[in-house]
């Protein structure tokens, strides 16, 4: 039971690296898509209850929250007709995630990453977007994600600067 939280965790990581394999919204892409976003609910949820919590399986759970957003980045927005002030939008928020972890390190001399609740919404409503494009307007819908996603970010950096380590 040791490390079943982190395990089900890089299964996300490849997981995710092999959606790269498939063409978005294709039955076997949204399964593994779907999958993917099963696993990041419930391997911290299991950590939990196990008692298997570590600083390493926080950090992992990051890093597979990257590869696997990075992962839709690269497959998903190019197929979604996104306007060009939605592109910025995006790029800005991604500039500020970047900072938030350049200075996290800078300032605290190790790797902050924070599971805040407006992150977690934010990876939240990340998640379900690419599934309601069918029926919602993307450049309508993603508007209240970049919304939270703005201020998640921006909260994640006040949180960074103002952490102290203990």
């Amino acid at each position: 039971m040791k490390y079943v939280a982190n395990t089900i965790t890089i299964s996300r990581i490849i997981l995710a690296i092999i959606l790269l394999c498939f063409k978005p919204f294709t039955m076997t892409f949204n399964v593994i898509y779907i999958f993917c976003g099963i696993t990041d609910m419930i391997d911290g949820f299991i950590a939990r209850k196990t008692h298997t919590e570590s600083a390493f399986g926080a950090k992992l759970d990051s890093i597979a929250d990257i590869v696997f957003f990075s992962v839709c980045l690269i497959r998903i927005l190019p197929v979604m007709g996104i306007k060009l002030w939605l592109w910025i939008w995006i790029a800005v928020v991604a500039l500020v995630k970047v900072i938030n972890i350049v200075s996290g390190y800078a300032c605290q001399h190790q790797l902050v990453l924070l599971h805040t609740i407006t992150n977690k919404v934010t990876g939240l409503l990340l998640f379900i977007l690419p599934l309601t494009i069918s029926f919602i307007d993307i450049n309508y819908a993603a508007i209240l994600v970049c919304v939270i996603a703005t201020f998640a970010a921006v909260q994640e950096g006040h949180y960074i600067r103002t952490y102290k380590n203990s």
